[in-house]
């Protein structure tokens, strides 16, 4: 087992090393890689269209931000989860969900954010339920399922 942490029960290493396993993995990562980077360049719109107000208001600047800080930490947890961490595993299926869910409530709500931040907010949610779909499929929870304990 991996060292994933304080109280982390780890998942064995011969478990991980299964080839749909890797690829369940490479694939979450990728996904919360293209949101990562799909929310920086978000930002970086911002920046450039500044001046336009219609465009960028108050919302997209603190929504943007939010975005990009919250895809570091989930970016974080699908790397310990494919290391074997249970916890992060954990975390990373709750805030997948959240986030999809969030990310339908704002972009639902009328004249909150533009139309181009409510697109991209759109693909980032798609995003996001693919690695929900990932980490809720049955391998990876049976994979990270807890251990059963002696009596």
């Amino acid at each position: 087992m991996k060292a994933t942490g304080k109280n982390d029960l780890a998942v064995r290493d011969e478990d991980l090393d299964h080839p749909r396993t890797h690829r369940a993995f490479r694939t979450v990562k990728l996904l919360i890689g293209a949101y990562l980077a799909i929310s920086v360049l978000t930002l970086v719109a911002a920046f450039l269209l500044r001046g336009n107000a219609d465009e960028v208001n108050d919302t997209v600047w603190v929504r943007g931000t939010i975005v990009v800080i919250s895809a570091l930490p989930t970016f974080a947890f699908a790397a310990r989860a494919a290391r074997g961490s249970r916890r992060a595993f954990r975390r990373l299926r709750i805030i997948s969900a959240v986030m999809v869910v969030a990310i339908i409530v704002i972009v639902s709500l009328p004249g909150l954010i533009p139309l181009w931040m409510k697109i991209e907010q759109g693909v980032c949610a798609l995003l996001l339920a693919g690695v929900a779909v990932i980490v809720n499929g049955g391998r990876l929870r049976a994979l990270f399922a807890a251990p059963s304990r002696p009596l």
